[in-house]
């Protein structure tokens, strides 16, 4: 039994050199040239198993990539907010703005010496003009002689209006119908003549006031651009100021401003709200338009005590619940 137990002890050893002999010769081979052979195939082949998995993560990426991308606008409540990107957002911002030198060749007019009161917007120009175009340059920079010019084509128009609606222009009603609707159409859009800075005028005071400030039921007229009919209501300003507080009339002057324009319902209510923010710089602006279209009212549905409601918020207001339902319930819109 000592030799079968010294035998087998003997080569108990042995084998475990020799077990490990192959272990250590497969380790050196691979680290001379076998491993690369065998690495290779165990390469490819993991390279088609990753592939495979790359191939399914990256239909999974794609489809999380469009789920996110249609999540990018933060939500109205501050619980909702999306997953933070800041640095992907700020690379983009950076890059556009580096390689975009746009905004540096905008405010090349004539008044560029002057310092305008709001910062690059899509809805208004350093002028506090609201889509600018050639017409209403030519508006603002026309001539007596032009501004006669204007008028009788404008009347020359509106005869051919009530010709073609089967009226006669010649008789006695109708004779000076041409040029008072002409000078009425120039006083429903005079905010194309007009701009924010003349209107704040400066009216802006440092007064250490953080508190909201609301002035409701404002009394709001605009032409809809669709039917070129009129449409009415009251509109809603509230602000929370950071330290500055503005003038309480320009309120109302703003939104007379962006209202005597051709103009939809939702536009006219976001651009009352920009302005408010971009000239201000207060925490957060709220704006809640309620009015009634005659568009709807007189034609079409012919729906007589259909009201519409729209909202722009901004700021604190966007991003606090509880201080847009306090703005709410103080402006008494769910009140009936």
């Amino acid at each position: 039994m000592v030799q079968f137990a010294s035998p087998s002890r003997s080569q108990s050893p042995s084998g475990a050199s020799s077990a490990g002999e192959p272990r250590r010769t497969k380790k050196s081979k691979g680290k001379d040239g076998s491993s690369n052979k065998k690495k290779r195939p165990s390469a490819a082949d993991d390279q088609d198993g990753d592939d495979t998995k790359a191939s399914g993560n990256d239909t999974s990426v794609r489809q999380n990539a469009e789920r996110r991308s249609s999540m990018s606008k933060p939500a109205r409540d501050f619980r909702d907010q999306p997953e933070p990107t800041p640095k992907k957002k700020k690379r983009k911002t950076s890059t556009s703005s580096a390689a975009v030198p746009e905004p540096a060749i905008a405010p090349t007019p004539e008044e560029a010496g002057e310092t305008s009161t709001r910062s690059p917007s899509p809805l208004i120009d350093f002028d506090g003009l609201s889509r600018p175009s050639r017409g209403t340059r030519e508006r603002l920079d026309e001539s007596p002689e032009q501004k006669e010019l204007r008028m009788e084509k404008m009347k020359g128009a509106v005869r051919t209006l009530l010709e073609c609606i089967g009226e006669d222009p010649d008789r006695e009603g109708l004779l000076a119908t041409p040029e008072r609707y002409a000078k009425a159409m120039l006083f429903f859009t005079k905010g194309y003549q007009e701009n924010v800075r003349d209107i704040v005028n400066g009216a802006i005071f440092q007064e250490g006031h953080n508190e909201m400030v609301i002035v409701k039921d404002i009394e709001v007229f605009s032409m809809c651009e669709h039917h070129l009919v009129p449409f009415n209501g009251k509109m809603h300003i509230g602000y929370i100021p950071s330290n500055a507080v503005i003038g309480i009339s320009k309120l109302p002057r703003i939104a007379e401003l962006f209202a005597r324009r051709l103009q939809i319902q939702e536009r006219l209510t976001k651009e009352v709200a920009h302005a408010i923010m971009e000239v201000l710089k207060p925490q957060g602006v709220a704006v809640v338009m309620e009015s009634s279209h005659l568009c709807m009212v007189m034609r079409g549905v012919e729906k007589t005590t259909t009201s519409t409601i729209t909202s722009c918020v901004l700021g604190c207001f966007e991003r606090k619940e509880k201080t847009r339902n306090e703005f709410l319930s103080l402006i008494g819109v769910n009140r009936r």
